[in-house]
C-alpha cells in the first residue's frame, strides 16, 4: 500500500479540492494522510481521514481577522508569514517522520515549500497540485493580478522584466531569505527566485482547472497536466439543512451572496447585496459562516445562512456573487449560472477576468461596489439570455469525478517501482 500525503495550504476553498483527491486515492485502495491546521480536523475527522495537525484553529481565525488578507498588494505578505511559520521546517521534518521509504508520495500546494525541499533532499516523489491558472507564470499570456503593471499587448522582454522585478523586489526577500536558510541548514545551495519555477515539482505539476478555461501556454511546466475542475465542496457530509431546503421551495430561484469562507469583513458587502435585492425585487441568500458579517435586518425574501454546497445550491440559483475563488468559479460554471465578481486579491482578479472572456459573468471592483451599480450589472447578466445559454452549455462540459479520476490516473504514475 502507498503512503500519499495531501498537504493544501489554505482556507476551505484550498483544502475542498485536496479532500476529493483524497477520497479518490483511497477509494483505490492508497493510504491517505493530510496535514492540515486544526480549522479543517472536523471536517477530516468526519471523513475518517488521519491527520497531521499544522497550526491551531485558533491561529487559522486570527489570520483571517487580519484585514491585509484581503489587499490586493499586502495579501501575499499576510499568507508568506504562515508559511514561513509551519510550512518550511516543522514541515520538512513531518515528512521525514511519516515517510515510508520506496512507498510514499506527496501531493502538495506550490506553497507547501517544506515538501518541496523533501523532494530534492530525501528523493520523495512530488505532485505539485495548483487550484488556480493564475499561479502559473507565462509571457504569451500572463495572468491578470494584483499590482501586476503590463498589458495584454506587451513585448514578452517587458512582461520577464516584471517577473524579474517582482521576484527580486517583493517574492524573495520575504519568502526567499527563510528558504535558503533551511536549504543551507541541509547542505542544499541556495535557489533564487524560487517563485519562478523551482517551487513546481519537477515530476508532476496537476492544474485543477479545464484547458478551456485556461489554455496552456508554451512557457508553463511542460510536466503540467490540466484534469478539469474537482467540484468537491463537502456535499453529503451533512444533510442539507431543513431551513435551506424550505427558503429554495418557497419561491423563486434566489440570488446567492458569499464573500468567501474566511472572509470575516464582509458586512459592507452583505449590507449592498441586501439593499440591490430589496430593489430587483429578487430573493437572495447570504452565506457566511461569520454571523457578524451579516446585517441584523435583512429586507423580506432576503435570508442569512452558514454553509451551503454550492453543488447542492446553485443549481436552484438565478446567479452567484462572490469573492472569486475559483472553486466558487467552478461550482457556478458547473451549475450553468450567471456569475458576478468581487475581487479583493491573490487570484481573483485573473479568475474574474476569464468568466468575462468566457461570457458568463462580469467583475465589479470593491470601490465601485454600491446598490447602485450592483443593480445594474445583475440586471444585464439576468437578463441577457445569452449569457445563460452559454452559461449551460460550458456546464455541460465539466465533469468533477472525470477530473477527480484524471488527476489521480496522473499522481499514480508517481507511485516508486517494487
Amino acid at each position: 500500500m502507498t503512503r500519499f500525503i495531501l498537504i493544501p495550504y489554505g482556507s476551505h476553498g484550498d483544502v475542498h479540492p485536496f479532500t476529493g483527491l483524497g477520497e479518490e486515492l483511497r477509494r483505490r485502495g492508497h493510504e491517505v494522510l493530510f496535514f492540515v491546521n486544526g480549522h479543517f480536523a472536523p471536517l477530516m475527522e468526519k471523513l475518517g481521514f488521519p491527520v497531521e495537525l499544522f497550526g491551531t484553529d485558533e491561529e487559522f481565525r486570527k489570520a483571517t481577522l487580519n484585514p491585509d488578507i484581503w489587499h490586493p498588494t499586502k495579501g501575499f505578505g499576510v499568507v508568506a508569514e504562515g508559511v514561513k511559520e509551519g510550512y518550511l521546517m516543522h514541515l520538512y521534518e513531518q515528512i521525514q517522520k511519516h515517510t515510508r521509504p520506496g512507498r510514499t508520495v506527496l501531493v502538495t500546494s506550490g506553497l507547501a515549500l517544506g515538501a518541496r525541499v523533501a523532494h530534492e533532499k530525501l528523493g520523495i516523489p512530488l505532485a505539485t497540485v495548483h487550484l488556480q491558472p493564475a499561479i502559473l507564470r507565462s509571457v504569451h499570456k500572463p495572468p491578470k493580478l494584483p499590482g501586476a503593471p503590463w498589458p495584454a499587448w506587451a513585448p514578452h522582454a517587458y512582461t520577464r522584466l516584471m517577473y524579474w522585478l517582482a521576484d527580486l523586489g517583493f517574492v524573495d526577500p520575504i519568502l526567499g531569505k527563510p528558504l535558503n536558510a533551511f536549504r543551507a541548514e541541509l547542505g542544499l545551495p541556495p535557489v533564487k527566485r524560487f517563485m519562478h519555477a523551482w517551487w513546481h515539482s519537477p515530476q508532476l505539476v496537476v492544474a485543477l482547472f479545464p484547458e478551456w478555461f485556461a489554455e496552456p501556454q508554451p512557457d508553463w511546466p511542460p510536466q503540467t497536466v490540466c484534469a478539469g475542475f474537482p467540484l468537491y465542496d463537502e456535499r453529503g457530509v451533512e444533510p442539507l439543512p431543513a431551513d435551506v431546503a424550505a427558503f429554495l421551495d418557497s419561491g423563486s430561484p434566489p440570488i446567492v451572496f458569499t464573500p468567501g469562507s474566511a472572509h470575516r469583513h464582509g458586512r459592507g458587502f452583505f449590507e449592498t447585496a441586501a439593499a440591490a435585492c430589496a430593489l430587483l425585487g429578487r430573493r437572495g441568500m447570504l452565506l457566511s459562516r461569520h454571523r457578524e458579517n451579516v446585517p441584523d435586518k435583512l429586507p423580506e425574501g432576503v435570508q442569512h445562512f452558514a454553509y451551503v454546497p454550492f453543488s447542492e445550491l446553485l443549481p436552484h440559483a438565478a446567479a452567484s456573487v462572490h469573492h472569486g475563488g475559483v472553486g466558487t468559479c467552478a461550482q457556478g460554471l458547473a451549475a450553468g449560472v450567471p456569475q458576478l465578481v468581487w475581487p479583493l486579491a491573490h487570484d481573483q482578479f485573473d479568475n474574474a477576468a476569464r468568466l468575462t472572456a468566457l461570457g458568463v459573468g462580469d467583475e465589479l471592483r470593491p470601490k465601485h461596489f454600491t446598490v447602485p451599480n450592483l443593480v445594474a450589472k445583475l440586471r444585464r447578466l439576468l437578463d441577457d439570455p445569452q449569457v445563460k445559454s452559454r452559461a449551460q452549455a460550458l456546464a455541460a462540459r465539466i465533469d468533477g469525478k472525470l477530473a477527480r479520476e484524471r488527476a489521480v490516473d496522473a499522481i499514480e504514475r508517481l507511485i516508486p517501482a517494487p
